[in-house]
């Protein structure tokens, strides 16, 4: 047997427990590496004139991670939808990421989760307990946020796709934005990056042993602990690392926020195997997506592998977050005290741009 084919082997809970044809086989691209373009989405909403209404605090104008809606001066209600094709073939790991994924964007504008609805596509051939399956760990995710899953919408479709509508409640006054970064600021994320670069070479049969079993356990970890241990300390900005990459996410921070962000590349938390496979020239079609967006915002002199890194489309990506730099001592030993990862990896400056050096 190739050392590929026994590589992939090794990855049966996540890519053979369900019968041919499977379910990432059906789809064009996985996760949220099927976003659409940064670049095309800014211009298709450059056409959609922002609503002037006073309790909308969040919506287009800049968008963010969610909308934000202020019902009275203790409540606001956050709004988010995502959904993507299939990251790996177990439907119920599938489900699981994709609810873990739309969750995620309330934690991130400082919200908590509250109520969700199943966005569903599914090709009729296809097994019905094989959706059951899918919504049995969507469910599971959503329990674990302390929402409720309560129905949703189901099409056909020849490329499988599943995510959720969510609604949560967040303080008008405590709402997280990605334009609030400031200079001085320390720039911090809590997760690894790399479940683009990863998901890749299982579809090539060259990943790594263990490294899709680290993918999937980041990609089905909630941003909740992250985030409630953030609370306190009122960060300045904070965005999810999702299909954009790290640095689309951090262009649009420092845009937005008027600043520039420079990034240790050094320091950028990685998933295991994921800068080797980097350096054996692995890449995601939306590598080069988000090279086109935020590229020309970037200037690297980074290795090639950490850059591609730091472009990799990420799949429920952990949270990017700035806050005044004398914060940061206190919040990293919280976070160690709490048992969650918190990684430093740069800092918010006069100016505009990134920086990866």
């Amino acid at each position: 047997m190739p050392e590929c084919s026994r590589r992939l082997a090794r990855f049966l809970p996540y890519t053979r427990r369900v019968t041919q044809p499977t379910l990432t086989s059906l789809a064009k691209a996985g996760g949220c590496a099927a976003k659409y373009s940064a670049a095309r989405l800014e211009e298709l909403l450059a056409g959609i004139v922002p609503v002037d209404a006073t309790d909308l605090l969040v919506g287009l104008d800049p968008a963010d991670d969610a909308a934000v809606y202020r019902l009275d001066e203790k409540t606001a209600l956050v709004f988010t939808v995502d959904f993507f094709p299939p990251v790996v073939d177990d439907p119920r790991t599938f489900g699981r990421i994709a609810a873990t994924n739309a969750l995620n964007d309330v934690y991130a504008m400082g919200g908590r989760p509250l109520l969700a609805l199943s966005v569903t596509a599914f090709p009729e051939e296809l097994p019905v307990e094989m959706l059951g399956e899918v919504l049995a760990g969507a469910a599971e995710a959503t329990r674990e946020a302390g929402a409720i899953l309560a129905g949703g919408h189901t099409i056909r479709d020849e490329e499988p796709k599943y995510g959720l509508a969510v609604v949560g409640t967040v303080h008008p006054d405590g709402v997280w934005r990605k334009s609030g970064a400031r200079p001085g600021d320390a720039v911090l994320v809590t997760k690894p990056l790399g479940t683009g670069l990863v998901l890749q070479a299982v579809r090539d049969g060259c990943a790594p042993e263990g490294a899709l079993d680290a993918a999937v356990a980041s990609m089905t970890e909630l941003n909740r602990d992250a985030a409630d241990t953030l609370r306190s300390f009122s960060p300045s900005a904070v965005t999810d690392v999702t299909g954009f990459g790290l640095l689309g996410h951090a262009h649009e921070t420092a845009d937005r926020s008027g600043v520039r962000i420079t990034l240790d590349a050094h320091r950028l938390p990685a998933l295991p195997g994921a800068v080797e496979l980097a350096a054996d020239g692995v890449r995601t079609g939306g590598d080069r997506r988000n090279r086109e967006f935020a590229g020309p915002h970037v200037e690297s002199t980074a290795e090639p592998e950490l850059e591609a890194l730091a472009y990799d489309p990420q799949t429920s990506g952990g949270l990017l977050v700035t806050l005044p730099n004398d914060k940061r001592a206190v919040l990293e030993a919280t976070f160690a005290a709490a048992g969650l990862a918190l990684h430093h990896v740069g800092a918010v400056e006069e100016g505009a741009g990134v920086t990866l050096s």
